[in-house]
């Protein structure tokens, strides 16, 4: 198998070096220890929060890891932070949906200007795979950050049909909920529940997939291994309703807290989905995993004006409501795994010895 079809590329080379845009996030995090595992010899970390920096490089102190400020909208910081890169892992982005319906301009000027920056310094420096991080949010958007995601893959889309040959390979994944990380509902209710306020719910019956940080690593190092130009990776997924985590943390830390229904908020929708009905009729099951193949269709329009699709789709969308359901165990049960949970627990048991 050549070093394209991606076997090579699985980070064991002691000269590759790595990029994790947004690294100070959640993913980042995370994906920095797991890239140091894997043998690369440095590991850039671009981010525009020095603070953030400043405690990663306390935690982390391994001379492999750079850290550099910038910003993705600045398109010549990461033609700098690109140079000599071998994988790029794109994870910056506003990613808040109340902010980006605030603010739908910032999330366009990050999540798609920001995301073509690294898409055109990656190609320009000769980068081998660039893989960027998508939403469910982005499939059938109805708000401002789901449209800014969506466009942000139509740029992979673009490039991977413009740029035919090219020696960069872009590929997109895309999944839902991260369980536990920053500004997900999770730690959302934990101070609530540290509070001993009730905890809001906008809609129980609201369903949402459920991933831990760890296997969005795994989805992300399949992408890297199995990625063609244009390539879109889904991980399958569980999802559990709102009202069903509500009541699990609530019985977790056996607080009397109670519920409050407060009403869906700005641009949200009742449940997501991971993949259209006309993008699985294109897909390749994987087992675990989804590929969904770029539409390489060109500008030769004409065509599909005489002659269009004969038949009709059949199945339906990948949705929250569709996929496996966990119920009040299941859920439980992923969140007493989250280390976010074990250490509000420790801190309730051992006041002295919590974090």
């Amino acid at each position: 198998m050549s070093e394209r079809d991606g076997m090579s590329t699985n980070g064991n080379d002691k000269t590759a070096i790595a990029l994790i845009t947004g690294g100070t996030g959640s993913f980042g995090r995370t994906m920095l220890g797991h890239l140091l595992e894997r043998g690369y010899s440095t590991v850039r970390i671009f981010s525009r929060d020095e603070e953030k920096q400043h405690l990663m490089r306390s935690e982390f102190k391994d001379e492999r890891v750079e850290f550099h400020i910038g910003d993705v909208r600045d398109r010549d910081s990461v033609m700098n932070a690109t140079r000599g890169v071998r994988h790029v892992f794109h994870a910056a982005a506003l990613k808040q949906v109340p902010s980006c319906e605030f603010f739908p301009l910032e999330a366009f000027k990050t999540n798609v200007l920001g995301s073509e920056n690294v898409l055109d310094a990656s190609i320009s420096n000769g980068v081998e795979k660039v893989v960027l991080l998508s939403t469910d949010k982005a499939v059938l958007p109805i708000n401002a950050l789901g449209f800014s995601k969506a466009m942000m893959e139509k740029l992979v889309f673009a490039k991977a049909r413009q740029y035919r040959g090219c020696n960069t390979i872009c590929s997109v994944v895309r999944y839902g909920n991260v369980t536990g990380s920053r500004g997900s509902v999770i730690p959302h209710f934990l101070t609530q529940l540290q509070a001993g306020n009730p905890l809001t719910v906008t809609n129980p019956d609201m369903t949402r997939f459920m991933l831990p940080l760890p296997h969005t690593v795994q989805l992300v190092d399949h992408a890297l291994a199995h990625s063609r130009p244009g390539d879109l990776f889904v991980r399958k997924a569980p999802a559990t309703t709102v009202g069903t985590i509500a009541d699990a943390m609530i019985e977790i830390f056996s607080s009397k807290a109670g519920i409050k229904i407060i009403g869906e908020r700005h641009g949200e929708k009742l449940f997501e989905t991971l993949a259209t009905a006309a993008e699985l009729h294109r897909s390749e099951d994987m087992g675990t995993h989804i590929r969904i193949p770029v539409d390489e269709r060109d500008m030769n329009y004409e065509l599909y004006y005489e002659k269009g699709h004969v038949g009709e789709l059949s199945g339906e969308d990948y949705h929250s409501h569709n996929t496996e359901r966990l119920d009040l165990a299941a859920t439980r049960a992923l969140l007493m795994s989250l280390p976010i949970i074990k250490s509000a627990l420790a801190a309730v048991r051992d006041p002295d010895r919590a974090d």
